[in-house]
Formats: structure tokens, sequence, C-alpha cells
């Protein structure tokens, strides 16, 4: 099989906490994260094409190909290497928009990675880290590769290593726009910074939580419901929630308990990104 033929992982991802400790002149916050990623996510396959275009095979609803984040990010590894190559991206998307598990950007990830290779662009991981970013603030992370403290708008990272660990990871039926989170009013932005080191598994919370339970109730709900196994948290902006589990076993007896109308699934917590770049 060669590399066009094969799929390309494109991983979630969960941040263990979220702080949000300043904003910019420019108006950015300032965070602090560590993001880990899972063991379950997207798919991509790419083919070949002759006539220079980059195409997305299968457009998601209401989104316009030409703002989906795999056509814009195999755009960009274009202007930046020069190559005029062209590519028809297949998406089979499994994560849920506007989720807080990082799906749009692994997937912009996932092809400046694999059409860096495919087109034989040449460009190293803090390249593609910068072209990324570019993209925006959580692209970078899936290129970087490994689970990691994360600071400034989420792109200096200090690698880390949290404990093995099963997810329950929930569903809520809504999307969460991002947006609405930053420009809320009742956001903390002043949360005490930390040093890197200073982290250690169960440390820290996620100032997005509170807001987005407020503007959306099922959030709240399904965060409820699994306080019971542990210190469960949000992921990201929302919708998602997680908790950890020591044992596949108890994570997946845990989702079988789901009451009528919650979905979700077991993921195990991943330290390293299965396309990671030498």
């Amino acid at each position: 099989m060669t590399d066009w033929q094969r799929e390309w992982p494109a991983p979630a991802k969960i941040n263990l906490f979220l702080h949000v400790v300043g904003r910019r002149d420019d108006g950015y916050h300032l965070l602090q994260t560590v993001f880990r990623f899972l063991d379950h996510g997207d798919v991509l396959r790419f083919e070949p094409r002759s006539d220079g275009r980059i195409v997305l095979a299968n457009p998601l609803p209401g989104v316009p190909p030409e703002t989906d984040l795999t056509v814009r990010a195999a755009e960009a590894l274009r202007a930046a290497s020069g190559v005029t190559a062209g590519a028809t991206l297949h998406l089979d998307k499994r994560l849920p928009m506007g989720g807080g598990l990082g799906g749009g950007s692994s997937d912009a990830a996932t092809v400046l990675i694999a059409l860096n290779r495919l087109w034989g662009c040449g460009l190293d991981s803090v390249r593609l880290q910068q072209i990324g970013l570019s993209l925006g603030a959580d692209v970078p992370i899936f290129i970087h590769g490994h689970a990691a403290f994360a600071e400034g708008v989420g792109e200096c990272f200090t690698d880390v290593a949290p404990p093995p660990a099963w997810y329950l990871v929930l569903v809520p039926p809504v999307a969460v726009p991002t947006a609405d989170i930053f420009r809320s009013p009742a956001l903390r932005r002043d949360t005490p910074a930390m040093a890197a080191p200073d982290w250690k598994p169960g440390v820290g919370h996620n100032d997005l939580e509170p807001v987005a339970c407020a503007l959306f109730p099922s959030v709240a709900e399904h965060l409820a419901w699994l306080k019971s196994f542990g210190d469960a948290r949000m992921s990201g902006s929302g919708a998602c929630c997680f908790v950890d589990f020591r044992e596949e076993s108890a994570a997946r007896a845990a989702l079988a308990a789901l009451p009528a109308g919650m979905r979700g699934f077991v993921a195990r917590g991943l330290d390293q990104h299965p396309l990671l770049m030498p």
C-alpha cells in the first residue's frame, strides 16, 4: 500500500484543564492547558489530481468547501511550499462539530502532515506548526505530536506524560460556538498562571465550563451525570465532557449505564500523535 492509498488518522484531543490567564491587546486570550490525544477521531484519505485543484469530496453540511479547514490547510501548504500539485480530500467525520475535541483542527493538521509527505514539500514540524497556527490556535498541538502543557494562545509547549487512562467522553446534542464563550462577559480571564513543572494530574479546572453550562444547559446535565464517577470536566469550549478511569472495563461499564438520550464513547489516552513527525 502506498501513502496515497492509506488512511491518515486525525485524533481527538481533550483539555485536562484550561485556564484563561489574561488577554492580549489584540483581543486574543492567553491560556494555559494540558492537551492529550485520544485513540478516537476522524480519518482522511487523499487522491492526487492532475488539474492542480484542491477538492473536498464530501463537504460538511452548512460549511462551504472553500472555508473548510481541510481545504484551507491544503491551500496554505501550497502557498508556503510553492508546490502546485492538486488533491482530492476524503474526510470520514467521526468527531462532533462544536464539541471541544479539536476535530477541525486535527483534520487540518493531518492534511498538513499528510500532504507535506505526499507532495514532497519537505517542511519540518516547526514550519508546519507555523502554518497551522495561521489556521487556528489548536492546530499546532496536533503537529507537535506530544501530550503537552500549552501556553500563550495555545502554541507554546512543554511535553508532559499523564498517567495511563481510559476516558468516557459524553457528546451533548449541541454545537458550542467557541467565539460565544470567549466573548462572554461572565468568562473569568484572570486565573493565576502556573509554571509548567507545577502541573500535576487533577490540578486545575476549565474556566470556560461555567459559561458553557449557563448557555447550554445540556452540557451541565451531562457533566452532572459524569461527576458521579469522578472529577468530570468539559473539554475546550465544550460541549463534550469526560471523566477518566484506570481500567477500560470500568469506562465501558459506565458507558453501558448511560441514561436514555445521552450518547458517548470510550477512548484511551495517547501521549503521542499517531502521525508524530521526527
